[in-house]
């Protein structure tokens, strides 16, 4: 799979937002555990919503006052390399 482009990112009423979509419902879990790992090493958690094989990831700062920053764009790229391989 190609590098993903950040566009597939959209800014929506100050999160950064995106769906990504699996084979299956237990890749989509894999991939949901994967994120919360990397959540964890970055001290930046998305709001998660699992829908079968889809999963809806939505990130802000929240001490920044539930805007956008760079820890969001740190931690969707991040999530981006994750899907590279299940893409």
């Amino acid at each position: 799979a190609m590098e993903q482009p950040k566009h597939l990112w959209e800014t929506h009423e100050h999160t950064l937002r995106r769906t990504f979509v699996f084979q299956s419902f237990l890749t989509a879990i894999d991939f949901v555990n994967a994120v919360a790992r990397v959540s964890e090493e970055q001290h930046h958690h998305p709001n998660i919503s699992i829908d079968y094989c889809r999963v809806n990831l939505t990130v802000n700062t929240h001490d920044a006052g539930h805007v956008v920053t760079a820890k969001d764009h740190e931690l969707a790229a991040a999530i981006d390399r994750l899907y590279k391989g299940n893409d």
